[in-house]
């Protein structure tokens, strides 16, 4: 791909427009998790070194294209002000006349936060008239916002091709590096981990999966789908009958490309989520009760793999992890990929949090802020706000 990296643009004196992904949580009208400013800083910091008129530009929460004042940036202004220890202009909007004219008084080293990209419908509608209006406030385009490139919005795609010089921060290279490798040559034994509700949300992921991995482990409720395609009885546990017929094919081409794939051997298993604690089962699972997490052998083996493994990729949670009762499959395999020597990918949310409430982030080797685009990447498809900058 050619692709230009921000140190490589003419961003000196110039007006740049950096595409941050500040879709923070908030709480009484304050940034409750500061982590995808944080992820943000080293880019806005090189663009501020260099002299550049910086416009910053974001969505945050789905305001549905109406100006709402829940999903107002302005506290995300103040928390930007406080870790950068300067002035922050927050614009009250992020097209028209006003926010023209404060991005040309933009003096070299100012930062211009605009307001929510999503107060206006077409950002997601991807309307060339709103992408021009974006362009027009630009000399430079640089993406930064990984979370967003796998949608083609009017900030990360449309108005791409109306700006002369464009390139990618240093967040969005980091993700393009890790997760790349993991398609191109990944040292091996490359095991991945999966996890979460639905096969249906990670067929795609899977199939593309066999053709790369040594070993996928299977756990979270997806795994109850694998199991009873199987013939095991999963008692009550969450399976997408429709699905059945397709793990079983799964299964079938993980044997002819001889991929190791391991479901739970044992569970933790309840009535309802909704209990206190669970009891362990090996095997089948009994009549009125569900699989609610993956049980202690099925962690000792899913990590004895882990721990042999030289590239591993983690995505969704095996267990509902939420609920202490149900939380320690999840955690103990964010435990095992921290002691793993392997080169360690996490990509999606609820693997992040696990990861987070396992406290052992700084150990892992890359830790993606995009869910939705992790996973399209690893599937193979082409993301549409890294294909507009490609030149």
């Amino acid at each position: 791909m050619a692709i230009k990296f921000i140190e490589e643009l003419p961003i000196g004196g110039k007006r740049t427009f950096v595409r941050v992904d500040f879709n923070v949580p908030l709480s009484g009208g304050k940034v409750s998790d500061d982590t995808r400013i944080r992820e943000a800083l080293p880019t806005i910091k090189h663009a501020i070194s260099r002299g550049a008129r910086l416009i910053l530009a974001s969505h945050l929460g789905r305001p549905k294209g109406k100006r709402n004042p829940d999903f107002s940036l302005m506290p995300v202004g103040e928390r930007l002000r406080e870790l950068l220890e300067m002035e922050i202009i927050v614009a009250e909007d992020c097209v028209g006349d006003g926010v023209r004219k404060l991005a040309a008084d933009l003096r070299e080293g100012q930062v211009l936060l605009l307001e929510n990209l999503r107060f206006y419908k077409e950002e997601e509608a991807n309307d060339p008239g709103f992408s021009e209006k974006l362009a027009q406030l630009a000399d430079v385009y640089v993406n930064d916002a990984f979370g967003c490139a796998h949608r083609a919005h009017a900030s990360t795609a449309g108005m791409v091709a109306h700006v002369k010089h464009k390139g990618i921060g240093y967040l969005m290279r980091k993700e393009l590096k890790y997760l790349g490798e993991l398609l191109g040559k990944p040292n091996r034994p490359f095991v991945a981990v999966l996890g979460g509700a639905k096969v249906s949300d990670k067929i795609a992921v899977i199939s593309s999966l066999l053709a790369k991995a040594d070993a996928v482990l299977i756990g979270g409720a997806m795994a109850y789908t694998f199991l009873k395609a199987q013939g095991v009885a999963v008692g009550k546990s969450l399976v997408e009958e429709d699905k059945l017929k397709v793990a079983s094919e799964i299964l079938k081409q993980a044997r002819e490309r001889k991929v190791e794939i391991l479901l739970p051997v044992d569970h933790v298993v309840a009535a309802s989520p909704d209990d206190a604690k669970g009891e362990v089962v090996k095997g089948a699972i009994p009549e009125g009760r569900m699989g609610l997490d993956i049980g202690p052998s099925s962690v000792a083996a899913f990590g004895t793999r882990i721990a042999s493994a030289r590239t591993v990729f983690w995505n969704g949670p095996l267990g509902m992890f939420e609920r202490p009762a149900f939380a320690e499959g999840t955690l103990s395999m964010a435990r095992a990929l921290a002691d793993s020597k392997a080169v360690t990918v996490v990509g999606g949310g609820d693997s992040v949090a696990a990861i987070q409430q396992s406290g052992v982030a700084e150990r892992i080797t890359h830790i993606s802020t995009g869910g939705g685009a992790s996973l399209e990447l690893v599937e193979g498809k082409t993301l549409p706000g890294v294909a507009a900058l490609e030149e």
